[in-house]
């Protein structure tokens, strides 16, 4: 007959091996939290909004000051004097002026253009409208004089309409003398046809200009103290 007395005691029966696989996986992944659009609450998206804005306001003030520039009444084409000035024979065209004293003195695009202007004097092609060339009163009338021009001292853009001043010199080699200044200045040219159609003796170019009486006789009297006159046409 056996007996358990003296026999060694039994061992705990050892612990389960740990299982593996995707569920123990999964519980060591910590839950994934999904990000969320910031509300309009959130500080960060009114520094972003005031930030843009400061932005815009400073980039404006800048193109405002860098572009000081004025827009004022530009001549399209030549006019003389007596010529009535309507919006046609304007341009605009932007300019700085240093001084803005200086810009009194011209019509600005922004002004209303008063009707029935004359010029008192003639402008060229290109040149800003001056207040001081402007007038309402009625000119006298011109004297049309006619002028034979060697073709080579008279500028091939001359045509009706070019505002003009005439030069007079003496052609003799022993006497040169010439004039201080122009003998006809800012005239207007009331015809000016090629070469072979003037009528001007020896193949010169027949210049007709419009004149004022007073200054005609002075500009004859200068013509004839000189010898043997040369005629120069400068644009």
């Amino acid at each position: 007959m056996s007996s358990t007395l003296g026999s060694p005691p039994t061992s705990p029966p050892p612990n389960p091996p740990a299982q593996s696989g995707p569920a123990s996986s999964q519980a060591r992944v910590p839950p994934a939290t999904r990000a969320s659009a910031p509300g309009w609450r959130d500080p960060r998206l009114w520094i972003g909004v005031a930030i843009v804005a400061a932005s815009v306001l400073v980039g404006t003030r800048v193109l405002a000051a860098a572009d000081d520039t004025v827009a004022v009444w530009v001549l399209a084409d030549d006019a003389g004097v007596g010529k009535v000035i309507a919006p046609d024979d304007l341009v605009a065209e932007r300019v700085r002026f240093a001084d803005e004293a200086a810009l009194d003195r011209y019509l600005a695009v922004d002004e209303a253009l008063p009707e029935g202007l004359r010029l008192l004097r003639g402008i060229g092609a290109g040149e800003l409208l001056p207040r001081a060339a402007l007038g309402e009163a009625g000119l006298g009338e011109l004297f049309e004089v006619s002028l034979p021009v060697a073709p080579l001292l008279v500028p091939p853009s001359v045509t009706s309409g070019s505002v003009v001043d005439i030069y007079l010199s003496e052609r003799s080699a022993s006497d040169e003398r010439r004039a201080s200044g122009p003998a006809l200045s800012e005239v207007t040219v009331v015809d000016a046809p090629p070469p072979e159609e003037a009528f001007a003796v020896g193949g010169d170019r027949q210049v007709v200009l419009a004149v004022e009486p007073d200054a005609v006789a002075d500009f004859y009297a200068t013509l004839g103290a000189l010898g043997d006159p040369v005629i120069t046409v400068v644009r």
